[in-house]
């Protein structure tokens, strides 16, 4: 069965959506591993500025981080460290990664993480007026809009768009 035909998944980032009232669509594309955001923009004919990544990262104490940020930009984690009174962040290994946040990397959603991690996300996403975002599977994204991730998350806001 195609994915077009398939319903989407049941996840913890879906249960999560529900569970707080938050009205979200459904999209369900061809996973290609190693593919992230130009991907599933090309899939979902959507602006990859539009496609926003799930990033699991920690700092010099090991503590991990989630950062949201635009599918077609990096993050500076040397800005990212500065502005969160942090000596260093980086990238969490993969399996670390999925350790902290209960998803596997390619499926990662910021919602129903396995635990509490800070969130921080690139200011500019809210200039957006609907952003897809992880829904906890490969090749399965959510549309939200921006608000209301600001609204259930309370993430911290930072400029470390490269």
């Amino acid at each position: 069965m195609s994915k077009m035909q398939q319903h989407a998944p049941e996840t913890p980032a879906t249960r999560f959506l529900k569970q707080h009232h938050i009205a979200f669509s459904t999209h369900l594309y061809e996973y290609e591993p190693h593919g992230g955001t130009s991907v599933s923009s090309r899939e979902l004919n959507v602006s990859e500025h539009s496609v926003i990544k799930t990033l699991i990262m920690e700092d010099e104490n090991g503590e991990p981080l989630v950062v949201l940020m635009h599918g077609d930009h990096k993050v500076s984690t040397k800005e990212l460290a500065r502005q969160t009174g942090r000596k260093r962040i980086e990238p969490c290994a993969p399996e670390v990664a999925n350790r902290h946040s209960g998803y596997l990397v390619g499926g990662t959603s910021p919602f129903g993480l396995r635990k509490r991690m800070p969130i921080l996300m690139e200011k500019t996403i809210l200039d957006l007026p609907l952003i897809y975002i992880n829904g906890g599977r490969r090749g399965f994204l959510i549309g939200i809009h921006p608000h209301d991730v600001i609204r259930i998350l309370q993430p911290q806001l930072v400029e470390v768009a490269i």
